[in-house]
């Protein structure tokens, strides 16, 4: 069972959230078919988070979403990552000593972000405030995206600049302090 939940929250019955006594979820959230968590989750309200969906790393990484924030299909977000550098054994299962280092940080998703379909998420990236990372994106650790500004590309760089006077204009709308 989630720790919290707000109002109107569908969540798909084949949706898999295995860290969910710290799960906390805001209101008119959608997660669909196929999720597949292990990390600890603090879902704003009007999320999205569509069909396949997985967010690795377990008890000790954390995925938050802020408000207006939307997951596409495929999204593959990593809060905890083997560095494969051989300085360790590689696995869950690893005993810390014999482990290989990791690396490790929330991702954070702020208010009005976008992750497009397939993009793939480090350990430690903060997505900011109408950024838009787009399809197929690699986004490595300690990336931080600048806010309204469209991502696309392997290696990433930034497209252009997303207006943002209607998306807060509707925010307000509907009660939101922006």
């Amino acid at each position: 069972m989630v720790k919290t939940t707000g109002e109107d929250v569908r969540i798909a019955p084949s949706a898999i959230i295995k860290v969910d006594a710290n799960a906390v979820i805001g209101s008119h959230v959608a997660i669909d078919h196929g999720f597949y968590c292990t990390t600890q989750l603090l879902l704003g309200d009007y999320i999205h988070i569509a069909a396949y969906v997985t967010v690795t790393g377990g008890a000790g990484g954390m995925l938050i979403m802020r408000n207006f924030t939307t997951l596409a299909v495929g999204t593959r977000i990593h809060c905890v990552s083997d560095e494969h550098l051989g300085e360790g054994l590689v696995g869950p299962l690893i005993l810390p000593l014999q482990r290989d280092r990791l690396h490790k940080g929330p991702v954070i998703i702020e208010t009005f972000a976008a992750v497009c379909t397939n993009a793939i998420l480090m350990p430690n990236v903060r997505i900011l405030e109408g950024a838009v990372i787009g399809a197929g994106c690699l986004v490595p650790v300690d990336f931080v995206a600048q806010p309204w500004t469209i991502y696309v590309g392997n290696p990433i760089k930034a497209l252009k600049k997303r207006p943002s006077d209607k998306m807060k204009r509707y925010a307000q709308e509907l009660g939101y302090v922006i």
